[in-house]
């Protein structure tokens, strides 16, 4: 399977591709998103808002995060039409590394017609990428890096559909997941904002052999999709009530106790 890459320093040249409904009636999403564990398991997703901002249709949703997973992004083009996809974690590009504002001038990958693809981590050359997995604020890569917490917790993905023309960019070759090419200018520094216990974050892995090569793609202006997914720890989606989280309470008829020693009694 091929897996590709785009970015903004591409030529234009090769044919048009059919364009996309722009129907506002459906809630529905042209690309799935999808966090999957290595073991297979698909994280839980709680729906929080579905609305339009221009022509741009944006989808909001809690995941619940288990500290130490690796995980993956799947994407699913839903459509019969060549796709980008920019797609960023706590805030920065994972092909680039660098702050991400879901532009279609940055770095992203291209997802073919009806496919799908997993991409699994932040790439660290041409033929590499770094694994993704849940971990505590202060071990995430964009905290740890760039100092930078601006956005964390946070997978987002824009879906961009693509002019007549299209630029070079960067294609997956091999069985592992696709990523794209990154750029070597150095990241801009992230505003300073105070750290938080129980905030979770993306951690920068073990390395894992990921080839692309440059393709080409010319992104419309605007995205056509944003889904934005806001990851916690279960525990904090029971705190802020995104989840219906029941305590477990014991039965002082049928659990086993037994008797405490008086106040100020010596113990064996």
């Amino acid at each position: 399977m091929k897996h590709t890459i785009a970015t903004a320093l591409a030529i234009i040249m090769a044919a048009a591709m059919p364009a996309f409904a722009m129907g506002r009636q459906p809630s529905q999403e042209v690309v799935s998103i999808k966090i999957v564990s290595d073991t297979g398991r698909t994280f839980q997703a709680i729906p929080h808002d579905d609305f339009w901002k221009g022509s741009t249709h944006i989808f909001k949703k809690y995941l619940v995060a288990r500290k130490g997973e690796k995980y993956g992004i799947i994407i699913g083009n839903k459509s019969s039409d060549r796709i980008g996809v920019v797609i960023a974690v706590d805030g920065r590009n994972i092909i680039s590394g660098r702050q991400s504002d879901l532009a279609g001038n940055e770095n992203m990958y291209i997802v073919n017609p009806h496919e799908t693809v997993q991409y699994d981590g932040w790439r660290t050359s041409q033929d590499q990428i770094h694994r993704f997995y849940f971990t505590d604020e202060t071990d995430s890569y964009t905290v740890k890096t760039f100092a930078d917490a601006s956005a964390l917790g946070v997978i987002a993905v824009a879906v961009y559909k693509e002019k007549q023309q299209r630029m070079p960019q960067l294609e997956r070759k091999g069985e592992a997941p696709a990523a794209g090419t990154p750029l070597t200018k150095k990241a801009e520094q992230g505003a300073d904002r105070a750290l938080a216990n129980e905030s979770a974050g993306t951690g920068f892995g073990d390395a894992r052999y990921s080839p692309v090569i440059t393709v080409q793609f010319n992104p419309e202006r605007a995205p056509i999709q944003q889904t934005l997914i806001k990851y916690e720890w279960r525990e904090v989606l029971c705190m802020k009530g995104v989840m219906r989280c029941s305590q477990q309470f014991g039965n002082r008829l049928w659990d086993d106790q037994y008797a405490p020693y008086p106040p100020g009694y010596p113990k064996n």
